[in-house]
């Protein structure tokens, strides 16, 4: 079972933008699958995640302007919010939030708010959580790729 969640989530879906394809924007608020944990077993036991958001700028020579980086809990309750003041990501800079795997307020639903704009349309980043953990010799990880909900 944990084996076909895992290929669930890393098989790559028709919607989700091709590699090649080039994405021009202003801005974005873009929502990210993010895992606290994920069940195994017929008991459904939870195996416990860390979780990294990544914010890359896929941009060559333009810089964007972060806004907003916001945590939701699996009920859809903001659990905290990563940004005091907005944040300039330069060209092809990264940026990243880390949840520890003891950290199990977001729960199987969590998720990432992110909110970005530019001054003119720049190549849009990629916004992604992975998702790591390791437990008695077994160990998982995946990516959850961002998706764009708003421009």
């Amino acid at each position: 079972m944990l084996f076909l969640l895992l290929l669930l989530l890393t098989t790559p879906n028709a919607s989700w933008p091709a590699s090649s394809e080039v994405r021009l924007s202003k801005g974005q608020t873009v929502y990210v699958p993010a895992y606290s944990n994920v069940f195994t077993g017929p008991r459904k036991l939870p195996f416990q995640l860390a979780t990294t958001l990544s914010i890359r700028n896929t941009d060559l020579s333009a810089s964007f302007q972060i806004t907003a980086i916001d945590y939701y809990d699996t009920g859809g309750k903001l659990v905290r919010r990563y940004l005091e003041k907005p944040q300039i990501l330069g060209p092809l800079a990264s940026s990243f939030v880390h949840i520890e795997e003891k950290d199990t307020s977001g729960g199987f639903g969590a998720n990432f708010i992110v909110k970005w704009n530019s001054d003119r349309m720049i190549n849009s980043p990629i916004v992604e959580c992975v998702m790591i953990g390791a437990t008695g010799g077994q160990g998982i990880s995946f990516v959850s790729p961002g998706q764009e909900i708003k421009e």
